[in-house]
């Protein structure tokens, strides 16, 4: 019999899979528990829709992040931190920095957590920090550090 799951089950598939699964087992545990319902020609295309509504809006995402990274991509973003005779800063620089300071000169909104920097910004000068947009979409943006 073949069932669509509204549920993972072990052993058998994820939610919004199509299985096939033995008569009893499906009248007797998945269907009534609400862990399947019945694969007909409706729940088939419910199905079907939803899966290319999903794909669709998870192509609208990887485009406006495309679009994102194109827009940060070679920006130059720059910082005025009180340093001492050596180049070291009083402080540092952190990714929580960096996406404020984004926000501020760039106008665009980045999640702290996208920011990939190994170690904060301790020096004067020039590093160049990546900011993870999507999943395989990344931008390179140069942080200027200056003394006040």
């Amino acid at each position: 019999m073949k069932v669509i799951l509204q549920a993972d089950v072990k052993g058998h598939g994820k939610k919004g899979d199509l299985v096939n699964a033995s008569d009893g087992y499906a009248k007797n545990y998945l269907i009534p528990k609400g862990l399947a319902v019945l694969a007909d020609k409706t729940t088939i295309n419910e199905l079907e829709n939803r899966k290319s509504s999903e794909q669709f809006h998870k192509n609208q995402e990887e485009l406006h992040a495309k679009q994102l990274a194109e827009k940060l991509e070679g920006s130059k973003i720059k910082f005025q931190i009180k340093a001492g005779d050596n180049g070291k800063l009083f402080g540092s620089i952190t990714a929580k920095d960096i996406a404020e300071q984004i926000k501020m000169q760039l106008h665009v909104e980045i999640d702290k957590k996208k920011v990939v920097l190994p170690d904060s910004i301790k020096t004067l000068g020039s590093t160049e920090v990546v900011i993870k947009v999507y999943a395989n979409i990344a931008a390179k943006i140069t942080v200027e550090v200056l003394p006040l």
